[in-house]
């Protein structure tokens, strides 16, 4: 039975994937929803120090389409989130998210939008930036960007925008502890890139077997081409006979005696 290939989005993903559990982003935790899906992940987001976020744990799903990277994933906030740039079910809106098409009523240039070279490091990144400077000009949240613009205008003296921010981050307190995770609260602390252990050994054996359907591939495609090329160099060719088969060398003639 002929071996099936492995999606190369899976390949991408999961290489993406072990790159960010050996080098994670400083503020981010990332874990697979389920062990066997590398289509759909779990984020943890550290509110950063100095900012209105500050003590904050924002949890996030990333969900992957199957012809990733050549389409943008798509990042929605399952912690209740007031931002100008997050809608009320916490889809992020952000230009790196956007399938890479020509649209000029967005105001976007193509550039800005996603592209193949992007990566979940870029998007977890843009999210943070995102965070500390709303984009304001195309809002998802309309009254969250209203709000913001008085709060940044006034120089923080209109502050019903960053009560609203410190009460939701006040309310992580609880996600955290019911996941047994120590939220940073100094630069010292976040900038600190931890490593998420392993639950059990499974992320490796996934990683270990999409490494041997390279291996496979690779073996099986020489294994034809050695063939062949014996095949060509001695002249041979294969006779079936009632379900067996046997070779023989055209150089050869059937009697069994070489030519002199």
């Amino acid at each position: 039975m002929a071996h099936q290939a492995t999606p190369s989005s899976q390949k991408a993903l999961m290489m993406e994937l072990k790159s960010l559990q050996e080098q994670p982003v400083e503020g981010f935790r990332i874990t697979l929803v389920e062990e066997s899906d590398l289509y759909n992940w779990e984020v943890a987001i550290f509110g950063p120090p100095n900012t209105l976020y500050e003590g904050g744990y924002f949890k996030a799903h990333i969900k992957f389409p199957v012809d990733y990277p050549y389409s943008p994933p798509t990042f929605r906030f399952l912690t209740k989130m007031w931002h100008p740039n997050i809608y009320e079910n916490g889809d992020v809106c952000i230009s790196i998210l956007h399938p890479p098409v020509d649209d000029p009523q967005s105001g976007e240039l193509p550039s800005e939008r996603w592209n193949p070279t992007q990566n979940v490091r870029t998007i977890l990144l843009s999210v943070i930036s995102l965070l500390n400077e709303p984009n304001t000009f195309s809002p998802a949240n309309v009254d969250a960007s209203v709000m913001f613009r008085k709060w940044r205008d006034s120089k923080g003296k209109d502050k019903e925008y960053a009560e609203i921010i410190r009460k939701q981050v006040m309310s992580t307190a609880a996600d955290a502890e019911r996941d047994g995770v120590k939220v940073p609260t100094t630069l010292a602390e976040y900038c600190v890139q931890t490593r998420v252990p392993s639950q059990d050994s499974s992320s490796d054996l996934l990683y270990d077997d999409l490494y041997d359907d390279d291996m496979e591939e690779e073996d099986e495609d020489e294994d034809e081409s050695e063939m062949e090329s014996v095949g060509e160099a001695g002249g041979m060719s294969a006779v079936e006979d009632g379900g067996t088969s046997t070779r023989r060398y055209d150089n050869q003639d059937d009697s069994g005696n070489e030519d002199s």
